[in-house]
């Protein structure tokens, strides 16, 4: 099967640094990718670099056979690049509605989609984004990405600093997401024991290259790579 998405020898970064030296990484459609590392190692500017928000000083971004390399990041959107940043960038003068409507594009996920996996964002509706908790903004800034009906899912950080009971009922629905085919997906997360469940494949990233690539499987089955480069045991 060819691949959705295809990195090829990336060199990206910002101003003059180089953060991504030469990386090379690619997705099947319907397939999980956990990406794992310490703070500071890259993960966050590999997302960035397939958004487009980032200096490119070589290499290529394909989506889907359409090289993505000179579009500008509303373009990429356009094209099938799904982003739910850390920061969430909910445009929060706007309804909850209003969020995903401003940018829904026509496929399968829809906005009533949307509210059927995550019932909150449809009592609060008409309530506008900086009227949200912290949890809720989390549920529609991956709404408002999913209403683009992308290709590709990229997700950076999507429980941090959440309540363990809005991370349950958030991986649940990522669960349901991943699975609903037509995509492929990029989880950046800190919580490696958590995400390895929903992901068919990690890999791990020190200095802006990838230092250690498995199965979710095998990695949950001898946890010695995460113990050995991110100082843990399949926990956060």
């Amino acid at each position: 099967m060819a691949d959705l998405l295809s990195i090829e020898n990336l060199r990206a970064g910002y101003g003059e640094a180089i953060v991504l030296p030469d990386m090379t990484l690619s997705l099947g459609e319907g397939e999980v990718l956990a990406l794992l590392g310490r703070n500071g190692t890259g993960k966050t500017t590999l997302i960035n670099s397939i958004v487009g928000v980032t200096r490119r000083f070589g290499g290529k971004v394909v989506l889907a056979g359409h090289e993505l390399t000179a579009m500008r990041p509303d373009q990429r959107a356009r094209a099938g690049i799904g982003w739910v940043p850390q920061e969430r960038n909910i445009f929060r003068s706007l309804t909850v509605e209003e969020n995903m409507t401003a940018v829904a594009q026509p496929g399968p996920w829809t906005v009533e989609r949307v509210y059927e996996m995550f019932p909150r964002l449809k009592e609060r509706r008409n309530n506008f984004g900086n009227q949200l908790s912290g949890g809720e903004q989390q549920m529609l800034a991956v709404g408002r990405a999913l209403v683009l009906n992308p290709k590709v899912l990229l997700l950076d950080e999507p429980t941090e600093g959440l309540a363990p009971i809005i991370v349950e009922e958030l991986l649940k629905a990522l669960g349901t997401i991943t699975r609903s085919g037509g995509i492929c997906s990029i989880i950046v997360e800190q919580n490696a024991r958590k995400i390895l469940s929903l992901a068919d494949r990690a890999v791990i990233l020190e200095r802006g290259a990838i230092v250690h690539e498995a199965a979710s499987s095998v990695l949950k089955a001898d946890p010695s790579a995460l113990e050995r480069f991110l100082g843990v045991a399949g926990k956060s």
